[in-house]
């Protein structure tokens, strides 16, 4: 990903932050904790969508993407080491 897609993802959050009445700076802070472009969009989408009433709300968004995404993590790392373990198992029947 290039550096222009990060910058256009944060000021899209950016946008939608400032315009629900929150300040830059919850916006900055949850950009940096989501780490991506994917995330901070889908962020900003859910922002557009449900019009948060207070930060906590907010927060609790994030959290929740960022939980996702660690899970997705996990479970990739668990699929490569099946898949490796698998191909062990396999080449020692071979033998």
């Amino acid at each position: 990903m290039n550096n222009q897609e990060w910058v256009q993802a944060k000021n899209e959050l950016l946008g939608e932050i400032t315009a629900l009445g929150f300040p830059t700076e919850l916006g900055e802070l949850i950009a940096r904790q989501l780490g991506s472009p994917k995330a901070i969009r889908r962020m900003s989408s859910y922002l557009r969508q449900v019009k948060p009433h207070n930060a906590e709300e907010v927060v609790d968004e994030m959290l929740a993407i960022s939980s996702e995404i660690e899970a997705w993590h996990r479970k990739k790392e668990s699929e490569q080491a099946n898949a490796s373990y698998n191909e062990y198992m396999q080449s020692w029947r071979d033998d």
